[in-house]
């Protein structure tokens, strides 16, 4: 059995070929994409974070909306740039979000990719001390969040306040329990993947990696998140952690499908240069069922996950993308023993 759920990059352009063509499209699309997949039976709904982009952003008001309209799917990002966050309001607006949802939050949070605009974190107000690099400065902040996320008193609370204090040091309200263990870290290789594992947080892999081996990034991927568990059983934290990977999959099954994928398979993996780093791609899978089912079955990484998260064509409209979701749960999923 595996959580099968979508990631959406939330994109919007103002062009008559985009069925969402504003940043007001992007939400209220993405929330109805929820609904629609939480009916449908998939497991997690998934929101990419990017600034300075015509992209989803700021994903707490989008995770606190989907948590008040569905029940029972998991919401969750993959995933929010540590460089842009101040770790006490994440802290807080996390909590809030996953009261409301009522525990349902799985946030995926890393050290981020480049972005649209130099530096931008400085934008927003951080800045890494000195002698760290940006790298350092995401993951003091993510620190920070998992910190004050436990819910123990930390500040001195003032002797005349407004309003009356429990005794002892105040924690950050509202605190949301079992939200620490749900805290996924997006790594990009097999050392943060370590570190990750170290601190106690869940692994969420990509569809890009750091090419660390010259093998298909599948294996790499695998081998990843071997390191990973190894790391984990080490450190003896004392709850079991998930781990997911994200796939571009579309079962052809009608003249549509046919027609936006049916000629644009990529068959093999992308190797590139992306933040100075010499990365690998994974590729797409587009094919008839009973093909795409052959073909997934030789993916090491996939087998090796507990959660797969499909990547979504959202410009291409909610029922469309449901329609995805829905023909992956029903043709692909079974034949696999996914389901």
């Amino acid at each position: 059995m595996k959580k099968i759920g979508f990631l959406s990059f939330g994109h919007w352009t103002p062009h008559e070929s985009s069925k969402t063509r504003s940043a007001a499209d992007a939400l209220l699309q993405s929330i109805d994409l929820a609904v629609a997949a939480e009916e449908l039976g998939a497991d997690g709904a998934y929101f990419r974070v990017h600034h300075f982009a015509r992209q989803l952003a700021s994903p707490f008001p989008l995770l606190a909306a989907i948590g008040a309209r569905t029940s029972r799917i998991e919401i969750g990002t993959g995933v929010i740039d540590m460089r842009y966050e101040n770790p006490l309001y994440f802290a807080e607006d996390a909590g809030a979000a996953d009261l409301i949802s009522g525990g349902r939050l799985q946030l995926g949070i890393s050290r981020g990719s480049p972005e649209q605009v130099v530096d931008g974190w400085k934008y927003f107000g951080y800045g890494p001390a000195e002698g760290e690099t940006e790298a350092d400065m995401a993951r003091r902040h993510t620190q920070v969040a998992l910190e004050v996320l436990q819910g123990e008193g930390f500040a001195q609370p003032n002797p005349r306040p407004m309003f009356p204090n429990p005794p002892g040091l105040l924690r950050l309200e509202p605190h949301a329990p079992g939200l620490r263990e749900r805290i996924w870290w997006g790594a990009a290789s097999n050392g943060t993947a370590r570190w990750a594992a170290e601190l106690g947080m869940n692994l969420m892999s990509s569809t890009l990696k750091e090419d660390e081996s010259g093998k298909p990034f599948h294996v790499q991927q695998a081998e990843q998140i071997r390191v990973f568990r190894d790391a984990w059983a080490e450190a003896g934290h004392d709850f079991t952690p998930r781990v997911s990977v994200s796939r571009s999959i579309f079962p052809l099954v009608s003249d549509k499908d046919h027609a936006y994928f049916g000629q644009s398979r990529e068959e093999s993996d992308q190797v590139g240069n992306i933040d100075n780093m010499r990365a690998i791609f994974g590729r797409s899978y587009a094919a008839e069922p009973d093909a795409l089912v052959e073909q997934l079955r030789g993916d090491e990484a996939i087998a090796e996950a507990d959660t797969l998260l499909l990547t979504v064509p959202n410009q291409l409209g909610v029922d469309y993308n449901a329609h995805v979701i829905e023909a992956v749960l029903e043709h692909v999923a079974p034949a696999l023993g996914w389901r």
